[in-house]
This record gives structure tokens, sequence and C-alpha cells, in this order.
């Protein structure tokens, strides 16, 4: 077990994840023997992770001081802060404290699992104030592109930590929903802020943020042009936009049918919630989509990302079981692509196009908005604030140093500002800042299946790499140990690294050279196994097929061994 090396009257803020990336959000303050955890994100892998499903944190250190960890306490509800509860509550079972929006799509999370019963979640207001022996959080609404945003304030003997979590400056939220608090911002940093952690995504791009309202209007005058299906893909998340493509369908008489479980998850939660009033008799099953005309019908469907398996995806293939493109119809995306999906996000409008559809997407058509705030609003957090020391967060390394700099803008002194990587440990104290050490478990696990149990190293990754770019040779044969004979085989199958029925004379070298391999083992050997065989199999065999194509597949012997003296004696001596 490590022991963090910090004196005893220092508070710990560390990340497990969220620097130097886009998810995987994970923040700790730790203050003797209690530790306050800060959201708990996945991160979606990239293309070259074969048959990952997330990335997830090494739990490692806060599963061996579980008994310190007081609450995990959520800002918002985006997969890259939630995502991972599932797999930690697996291994450590403590309060989770969230806002509505969040605690709802929590719960259905857990419930997936058979988690939920046994969860203790609370759910926490803008007032709310956490109470522990030496520690205490309060909250303070921020906006975001997902109802019940907050940023988070932890009061420790040293000073106040505050994590802003994911935000932007919306001074004209839709519907009437509350603005950010500006007044209890600034009230935090007239009391005197430690450590400000602030979210960085948007750090490159030198703006103040648009307005949901600005989005609303441009969704009202695209919905206006279009007389046949309207197909809305849109985050399952973002509340906001569903109310907008929503509310514009009921005043043009359309009948609105959502597609895709996480996208009527966060419907039925919105409505339960009041973000959302979409009376029952204007959703419809997406069976009866065809029973209305064109010009009367909105869908709603997950998508937007390009993800394979979701709804939009499979209609855009023709293999969704209920939806295929027609004449006439208009995809709207309602959202940018987020890092590592731009490839994806243009296959499928490539193939929508091919399929018929109109498509209207991005900021070109006016109808998506970040719900990062830009550099004016990164300044405007610092200056109500007036942290002491600075550390930027939630974002790739580029633009934590872009965050650190604006920060000097801000008058914070470079020697208070601190860009750190996961693991690594920023011990405070009133008047001093110091990284003090590193947490060495921290780092990737990626989950191949449903469990933190269906995880894959990086050996795993590499041999899926390997066979993906290099493809696979299995080398067959049965031989007869006793008699030194080669009974049947060899034969050679080839799988993604050459076509057999063009390549027979390397497939016959190859033959040949397995077939040496195992009569020069015979000679060579007094003593031989079965994996002594495949040892000089896969040797022999690397050295030909390099030599003859420059790549070196994955080589598999399947060697059958009949006659094997050592297992017969064996057995007659028992």
């Amino acid at each position: 077990m490590q022991k963090l090396n910090i004196n005893n009257n220092e508070v710990a803020f560390y990340a497990l994840g969220g620097l130097g990336e886009i998810g995987k959000n994970m923040y700790c303050v730790q203050f003797q023997d209690e530790i306050i955890v800060i959201d708990c994100g996945v991160l979606f892998p990239e293309d070259e992770l074969l048959g990952v499903d997330y990335v997830i944190q090494d739990y490692t250190y806060l599963v061996e001081n579980k008994d310190k960890i007081k609450a995990i306490v959520i800002t918002h509800g985006h997969e890259d802060h939630i995502g991972g509860l599932p797999f930690f509550l697996q291994q450590v079972n403590v309060p989770i404290y969230s806002g509505p929006f969040a605690l709802s799509l929590i719960k259905g999370k857990l419930e997936e699992k058979h988690l939920l019963r046994n969860a203790e979640l609370i759910e926490v207001q803008e007032d709310t104030i956490l109470k522990f022996n030496k520690m205490s959080v309060s909250f303070f609404r921020t906006t975001h592109s997902i109802p019940d945003a907050l940023g988070v304030a932890v009061h420790t003997p040293q000073g106040t930590i505050v994590e802003t979590g994911d935000f932007k400056f919306d001074l004209t939220p839709v519907g009437g929903l509350p603005s950010p608090n500006l007044q209890k911002m600034a009230a935090l940093g007239e009391n005197g802020v430690l450590l400000l952690a602030s979210d960085s995504t948007n750090a490159e791009r030198p703006e103040f943020s648009k307005s949901e309202q600005w989005v609303d209007v441009h969704i009202r005058r695209v919905f206006e042009k279009i007389k046949g299906r309207i197909i809305f893909a849109s985050f399952a998340s973002n509340v906001y936009r569903l109310r907008e493509a929503s509310d514009e369908a009921m005043r043009q008489g359309r009948m609105i049918a959502v597609v895709g479980r996480s996208m009527e998850n966060a419907i039925a939660a919105g409505q339960e919630l009041g973000y959302l009033n979409i009376p029952e008799e204007v959703l419809i099953d997406p069976n009866e989509i065809n029973s209305y005309p064109p010009e009367k019908v909105l869908i709603m469907c997950t998508g937007s990302q390009g993800e394979p398996m979701a709804a939009l995806s499979r209609i855009a293939a023709g293999t969704h079981r209920q939806i295929t493109i027609q004449p006439g119809d208009t995809v709207v995306f309602s959202s940018n692509p987020i890092p590592g999906n731009t490839t994806s996000v243009n296959q499928l409008i490539n193939k929508l196009d091919e399929a018929g559809a109109t498509v209207i997407h991005g900021y070109l058509n006016n109808i998506h908005a970040s719900g990062h705030g830009g550099q004016l609003e990164q300044e405007l957090m610092l200056r109500l604030m007036k942290p002491k020391f600075f550390m930027p967060i939630h974002g790739e390394f580029r633009m934590l140093e872009v965050h650190s700099k604006l920060a000097e803008l801000t008058g914070i002194p470079k020697e208070n500002r601190f860009t750190m990587e996961n693991g690594d440990v920023l011990a405070l104290t009133k008047d001093t800042a110091r990284i003090a050490d590193h947490i060495d478990t921290a780092g990737d696990v990626y989950i191949d299946g449903r469990d933190v149990g269906d995880s894959v190293g990086n050996p795993e990754i590499r041999e899926r790499r390997l066979l993906s770019e290099e493809g696979v040779v299995t080398a067959i044969a049965v031989v007869d140990l006793k008699n030194h004979q080669i009974v049947a085989g060899p034969d050679i199958v080839s799988r993604g690294f050459v076509y057999m029925h063009e390549s027979q004379e390397l497939i016959k070298a190859a033959n040949h050279e397995v077939f040496w391999a195992i009569l020069n083992t015979f000679k060579s050997r007094k003593k031989i196994d079965e994996r002594a065989l495949n040892r000089t199999i896969v040797s022999r065999l690397q050295k030909l097929l390099y030599a003859q194509t420059g790549r070196r597949p994955v080589i598999i012997p399947m060697v059958t061994i009949i006659n094997n003296e050592e297992k017969q004696e064996a057995k007659q001596t028992v």
C-alpha cells in the first residue's frame, strides 16, 4: 500500500483521470484520514484500442484507502463524469452525492449492473452543505450542456479547494432555467480560494461561448424549412437541446418518436424532473412512424458521434428494425464530434448522404453551441475565484498549458500554477503548494466487457493490434512421437495475412518449412515434447515469412501429439 509523501498538516489534491485527456475525470481531495472524490468518469477508446469498450482509472490507491473515502461528489451527469461509477462501486461502496438529473442517470446505470440495491445515493442542491469530521463540501450552480451542473468547493483546514466541473457562463438559459450563480462564485473568491481546478476544454478558443438561446433560434429556423421527416441526432444527455427540438416539433404539429435506449432514459428523466414537457399523446412508438405523413414526424435518436451500434448508424446502414432512410428525410446533427470521433462522424454523414437524406450539421448551420466556456469565460472564472494557486484540469496537455497562461493574465504567478499529470500529488498549506508525490498505480484500465474483471492489459492490446495489422497464420500437423513420424499435414491456414488462393507458392514454401522443422526436431533432440515442436515451428516459419513478405504475422502452431511415450510411462508409474 502506497502512503503519500505529504506532511500531516498538508492537503493533497490529485487526479486519477482527466489530465492530458478529454474524459475519465476523477479528482480527489485528501486531508489526513479523509478523502473526497469528485466525479468518476470513463474515457471512450481511440480506434487503436481494438475491442475495448471503456477506459477507466486504475482504482488501486482508492481501494487500498477505501476506509478514508467519505463521499463521491458528482458535478454533472455526462459519461466522462459518471460512467465509471458502476465499475468503481464493484470495488468500493461509498455514498454518492449528486444533483437530481445526474442522480436519475446514475440510478439507471447501477440498475443495469444490479448495483442499485446496495448503493447509497443522496440528492444535493446548490445550497446543500456536506459536513465531515475535518472537511466540508458546498456547491455553486454553473451552466453546461446538461441540467443541474454544479461546481464543488471542498473546505479544508488549510483553505478552500474549488473544482469547477464542466462549465460555461450561459446568461440566458433556455426555458427560464436558472443562470450561473455568479454571486456565490464571487463570495467564494472574497472568502479566499486556496486552489482553483478549472475546466480547460475550450482553452484554445478566444471567445465567449454561445448561449443555448442562440441555438434555439436557429433550430426553429432550420425546422421551419424542412418539409419531410426530421431525424434529430444529439447527445442524449443534452436535455436542453431535446427540449428545443421537441418544442418546435410540437409547434409544427409533428409527432415525436424516441429511438435509442440512452435517449429514452434521458427523455424519461427530463420529463420526470420537469426539464421536458412532451405530452403522452405526442409520443409515438417507432413502429407507428409510417402511419403518419412525413411532414408530421420528428425522430429523436442517439448516434450523433458515429457510434457503430447507435440508432443513427444502424438507420444509415439500413439495419435498423423499424426505420430506414426515405426520400425527403432530413438528418439534423445538433452536436460536434468530440476528439477522436471526427472520422466516424464523417463516415456516417457520407452514408446518410448516399442513402438519400439531406444532412444538416454543426457550427455551419448554427445548431450547436459548446457546453464548455471559451477563454473569456475561463478568465472570468479566475477573476471571480481569485485563487492563490491554480491547476488547469479536464483537457489535453496543450489545453492545460494554454489555460495556465490565461491564468497568468489574471495575475497568478508562474510558481503558483501547476500543470500536472494523472497521479501527481499537489500538497498544499495556507501559504505553500508543491508537487510532493506521484501515485504509482495511476493509469488506464481497459474494459472489454461489462465488469472490472473484464479488463485487458497492454499485452493483449498489442496482440490485437498485431493481428489487425499483420494477420494470423496457423500451422496444423499430427505427429507420432514414438515413431518420429508426421501422420497428417502439415497444413497452413492464413487469415488476414495473405489470400491463400493467390499465394500458393508462399503457402507451399511454408508447408515445406514446417515439415522440415518437425523432422529436424526429431533428429536433433532425444526428448521431444509439444513445446519444443511449437518453438521450432514458430521460429522457422517467422524467418521464412518475413524474408518472403517483410511482414510478421501471429503464428499459431496446432500440433496434435499421438503415441506420447512420456505420458504413457507416467500413467504406468501411477
